[in-house]
């Protein structure tokens, strides 16, 4: 739920509503004249991608491509 504060009153309270959205998460509304100008919302990390988490740490050595020599007994 998002809450609504003039900026003067946000500038007073500047510290004390850092720690009170770090706290429960909530959004903050700025407004000046009556006017949505800014929203104060708490950081919150991107989880990675599973694509190319192993770049940089896999390393293919020899040939992938070419078949092998070895005989499986599914194909008989």
């Amino acid at each position: 739920m998002r809450r609504f504060m003039k900026a003067s009153a946000f500038r007073a309270r500047c510290l004390a509503l850092i720690e009170e959205v770090e706290r429960t998460g909530g959004r903050l509304a700025i407004t000046k004249s009556g006017r949505l100008v800014a929203e104060f919302a708490p950081h919150r990390r991107r989880r990675r991608s599973v694509f190319g988490i192993l770049k940089g740490r896999l390393f293919i050595t020899g040939d992938i491509i070419s078949p092998i020599d070895v005989e499986w007994n599914a194909l008989k």
